[in-house]
């Protein structure tokens, strides 16, 4: 979809990989063999994913995923991946929710054994609405489905969020609060300043991104919401579906304590994102799946909480999404995949949704 090519996602090899994990096992389960090493085709830039089987009768695990921090040599998206903290998350969901969040099994905080901290859990079989090419492309399985199957999925899709924020006890999602002052938004917000300083130091900076930031304070809401655990990555990109119902809800390494409109936004932003590049291409995409409008009104009837502020928490979502996009371009002009343009906010491929919402005029046209 883009002129430059993918960018690369590691710089581990999966065999080496694959031959240390099973050094690992080994002192674990002694005669286990690990087999079927594997990445998935839609491993991402940020933690990356492995695959694989174990042979042993006494294991409780047999079909496997392991989750592993990024690799440091390979500019990452993040400046930091803090696995401990991905493994309670997702332990403490399965403990207090009815979501399909795979069983954790093994943490090891030590990146010694593989490079980088990582945990394993139980692997979920199904699949996943693609990135790329995006799922509101031609050519996959949820573009084909019918309008009812993916009225379906989207219902399925919102009552995660829905039930998340409803079930888990926020006291317990309190762990997640970035350090500093203020409210649970307020600190968000400013964790993600810090983290557009971190992307842009040294390098140009983004002078949309910059007024993205200023606005938000101008649509700063009067009344913020309770703060409750957010999924963080709140997408159907990270959902496995087992036809169209959800098998395993994935990617936990954003979640925070904040107002539930911190996840709506993103789902709703995230979904607009392809669909926008995809419009922009020349196809239709999905234009009546996830849209705003339907998505903010059935989470208030499940939740019986009305979203607020929601013009705001779009703009966050395309704001912090914006971050992302431009460390994951500069990554690629580490790797000598592109070159920086004199203008840097061309570097991200939305900048023409953010400036639409920065002037307040993006919904106008959906």
């Amino acid at each position: 979809m883009a002129t430059a090519p993918r960018p690369r996602t590691s710089t581990r090899e999966p065999e080496e990989l694959g031959r240390r994990l099973a050094a690992w096992l080994g002192d674990r389960l002694p005669g286990a063999r690990v087999v079927d090493v594997r990445v998935p085709g839609s491993n991402g830039m940020s933690s990356e994913t492995l695959l694989f089987d174990i042979d042993h009768p006494d294991t409780p695990l047999r079909a496997c995923a392991l989750r592993l921090a990024a690799d440091p040599a390979a500019y990452t998206v993040f400046p930091a991946y803090d696995m401990p903290r991905q493994h309670r998350v997702m332990s403490l969901v399965a403990e207090h929710t009815d979501l399909p969040v795979p069983r954790v099994q093994w943490l090891e905080s030590d990146p010694g054994p593989l490079g980088a901290p990582f945990f394993v859990m139980a692997r979920a079989e199904g699949r996943v609405p693609p990135d790329v090419m995006p799922y509101t492309y031609e050519g996959n399985w949820l573009h084909a489905a019918s309008d009812a199957e993916r009225a379906a999925l989207q219902e399925e899709s919102i009552s995660l969020i829905a039930r998340l924020h409803d079930q888990f006890p926020a006291k317990e999602a309190e762990f997640l609060l970035p350090e500093g002052s203020g409210s649970p938004l307020r600190r968000h917000v400013d964790a993600q300043r810090a983290y557009y300083e971190w992307v842009v130091s040294g390098l140009a900076r983004s002078p949309l991104l910059e007024r993205a930031f200023e606005r938000l304070e101008e649509l700063w809401p009067a009344d913020e919401g309770p703060a409750v655990l957010n999924w963080g990555d709140a997408r159907i990109g990270n959902v496995i579906y087992d036809g169209f119902r959800p098998a395993a809800v994935l990617d936990w390494e954003m979640a925070a304590y904040a107002p539930r409109e911190v996840d709506l936004g993103w789902t709703v932003y995230l979904h607009r994102f392809f669909q926008d590049l995809t419009v922009g291409f020349g196809q239709s995409g999905l234009p009546d799946f996830l849209r705003r409008d339907d998505l903010e009104r059935r989470y208030a009837e499940l939740t019986g909480h009305t979203p607020r502020a929601m013009d705001f928490h779009t703009l966050y979502a395309a704001l912090r999404h914006g971050i992302v996009m431009l460390r994951i371009a500069y990554r690629q002009a580490h790797f000598g995949e592109v070159e920086v343009p004199a203008d840097p906010d061309g570097l991200i491929l939305h900048h023409a949704s953010i400036a639409a919402m920065v002037r307040g005029t993006y919904w106008d046209r959906v």
